[in-house]
C-alpha cells in the first residue's frame, strides 16, 4: 500500500514550497543544491516535481510545486498532482508554513495510484510511498480509497463481462464479506409475481435476465437508510436506440449501482450503527422481440402508471419500482444514485454531481461535507411548477417529458413520486467517468457523491 505508517525505515523529505517561498528557502540551502534547483528550472508551480541529489548520486530530498493559492482554487489533490513525477522511495510529507488538509492529500495520493489492470497489466512502475501524516486517520483514508477502487473496477469493466449476473455476483461477495443478508428477485416471473413490472419490462429484451439485488446490515434497532443504485449494465436506448456516439460509454451506465456498493463498503467496514439497506435494479436496455416500445404504458409497484415515451429512458423507470419497495418500510433516509440523465452533465459537466432533496438540514450537512473531502456536489431544485410536465394525460407519469428543458430536474421529480413514507429523500445524478485524466482521478471510472454522502451519514451517526 502506498500509505505506510511512520517506522524508522529511511525516508526522503518531500517539501512542498509556493512560488513566493521558494527564494526564502533557497537562501537556508548548501550552494550545491541552490544551483542544482536553479539549473533545473524549478519554480514551484503546482504539480512541479524536482529530486534533489546527494553528492554520491542517491536522494537527499524532493521538492514539489505547490503553485498559487489561485491555482489551486482551480482544482483539488494537488500532493497527486506532482506525485507521479518522484522518483521511487518512501516520502515524508514536509509542508512548514503551508496550510494543508493532510488527510485529503493523502488521499489523494492513493487515488492517483488506481490503475485498471483486468484486460491489459500496468506499465511497470517503481514504488512511492508516503509516510502517513501526523494526525492523519491512515485507516479511514484507506477506507475512501478501496471503495473508489471497487466502483470504478466496476464502472470501467465492459458489459461482456458485467451484466446483471456479474453484479449481482459483485454484490453477493461484497455482502457476504460483512455479513449481510443478500436476496435477489429473478427473472421476469419473479419479478412479475414480486409487484417489480418495470424492473421487468425495461429488462426483457436482453439475454440476461433482469433481477433486483438486496442486501441488509447493521442492527435491527439503528436508524434506517436505504441506498438505491442504477444497475443498468448497459443502455442502447432500446427501440429509441442511441447513436453510436452516445452508446460508447454505456458501460458506465450501472455508476449508481456502482457507487451504492463503495459507499456501502464505506459504511460497514467503518462500522456507522446504522441499518443499512441496499438496493439495485439490475438490467440491461436491450432491444428484440419483447423490448418495451414508445407508448406503452406500464403500471409500476406503487400504482402508478407511466406512458413510455422514450425507450431511453430507463433508468427513471427501474429505480422507481426500488424506490417504491425501499419507501414501504419508511427507513429514515433513501438515497438514490444514478448516471440518470444528460442534462445534468449539460448544466454541471462531469465534475460535479446535482443533488436534490427537500430535507433543508440534509442539503446543508451534505453540501458541507462534500467541501470538507472535496467531493464536489450541487444542490438544484424539485421545482415544483414542472411537475405538470411529467403528466401525460393519459397515464399518471410521462417517463420522458417533451421540450427538452429541465431534464435532471424532471428525472428528479419522476423519482419523487415513489417515496412518500421516508423520512428524508436524497436522490444524486452523478456522471462517474472521468474524460481527461486529472490529479487523483485517472481517466475513466469516477467514484462521485458517495464520500460526501459517507461524511455527512458519519457525522449524523
Amino acid at each position: 500500500m502506498p500509505l505506510v505508517p511512520s517506522s524508522d525505515a529511511p525516508t526522503i523529505p518531500l517539501r512542498l514550497l509556493e512560488p513566493e517561498g521558494l527564494p526564502r528557502w533557497l537562501e537556508a540551502q548548501e550552494p550545491r543544491v541552490a544551483a542544482w534547483v536553479a539549473a533545473t528550472g524549478f519554480e514551484a508551480g503546482l504539480g512541479e516535481a524536482l529530486a534533489i541529489p546527494n553528492p554520491d548520486g542517491s536522494i537527499a530530498g524532493a521538492l514539489l510545486g505547490w503553485g498559487t493559492a489561485a491555482r489551486r482554487d482551480r482544482d483539488r489533490f494537488h500532493l497527486a498532482a506532482g506525485a507521479a513525477y518522484l522518483p521511487a522511495g518512501r516520502y515524508a510529507l514536509d509542508a512548514a508554513g503551508l496550510e494543508i488538509d493532510a488527510g485529503l492529500e493523502a488521499l489523494g495520493w492513493l487515488l492517483g495510484e488506481y490503475r485498471f489492470t483486468r484486460y491489459r497489466a500496468a506499465p511497470s512502475s517503481r514504488s512511492r510511498e508516503l509516510v502517513c501524516p501526523a494526525g492523519v486517520d491512515a485507516e479511514r483514508v484507506r477506507r475512501a480509497a478501496e471503495a473508489a477502487a471497487l466502483a470504478q473496477d466496476l464502472i470501467n469493466t465492459p458489459a461482456c463481462d458485467l451484466g446483471p449476473e456479474a453484479l449481482e455476483a459483485a454484490f453477493a461477495d461484497l455482502g457476504r464479506a460483512h455479513g449481510a443478508e443478500v436476496r435477489v428477485v429473478r427473472g421476469m416471473a419473479a419479478l412479475r409475481e414480486g409487484g417489480f413490472p418495470l424492473i421487468a419490462a425495461v429488462g426483457a429484451a436482453a439475454a440476461e435476465a433482469p433481477r433486483l439485488l438486496d442486501m441488509v446490515w447493521g442492527r435491527e434497532g439503528a436508524p434506517r437508510v436505504t441506498l438505491v443504485g442504477k444497475g443498468v449494465c448497459f443502455d442502447t436506448g432500446g427501440l429509441n436506440i442511441k447513436p453510436a456516439g452516445s452508446m460508447g460509454l454505456m458501460k458506465k451506465d450501472m455508476g449508481g449501482a456502482a457507487t451504492a456498493l463503495g459507499l456501502a463498503q464505506m459504511i460497514m467496514v467503518a462500522g456507522l450503527d446504522l441499518r443499512l439497506r441496499v438496493l439495485v435494479p439490475a438490467v440491461e436496455n436491450s432491444i428484440s422481440g419483447p423490448a418495451m416500445r414508445p407508448g406503452d404504458i406500464l403500471k409500476s409497484r406503487k400504482g402508478l402508471t407511466v406512458e413510455v415515451n422514450n425507450t431511453d429512458a430507463e433508468g427513471r423507470l427501474v429505480l422507481a419500482d426500488a424506490l417504491a419497495l425501499a419507501d414501504e418500510e419508511a427507513p429514515g433516509l433513501i438515497v438514490s444514485l444514478a448516471t440518470l440523465t444528460g442534462a445534468a452533465r449539460v448544466a454541471m459537466g462531469p465534475d460535479v454531481p446535482p443533488f436534490f432533496t427537500d430535507d433543508e438540514a440534509l442539503a446543508a450537512d451534505l453540501a458541507a461535507a462534500a467541501v470538507r473531502v472535496a467531493d464536489p456536489l450541487w444542490r438544484l431544485p424539485f421545482w415544483a411548477p414542472y411537475e405538470g410536465l411529467i403528466e401525460p394525460g393519459i397515464a399518471d407519469l410521462d417517463n420522458a417529458p417533451s421540450g427538452g428543458m429541465a431534464g435532471a430536474i424532471t428525472a428528479a421529480l419522476f423519482l419523487r413520486r415513489f417515496v412518500e413514507r421516508a423520512g428524508s429523500y436524497l436522490h444524486a445524478d452523478i456522471y462517474g467517468w472521468t474524460p481527461q485524466a486529472r490529479p487523483a482521478r485517472p481517466k475513466g471510472a469516477a467514484f462521485q457523491a458517495a464520500r460526501a454522502i459517507f461524511e455527512m451519514l458519519e457525522a449524523r451517526a
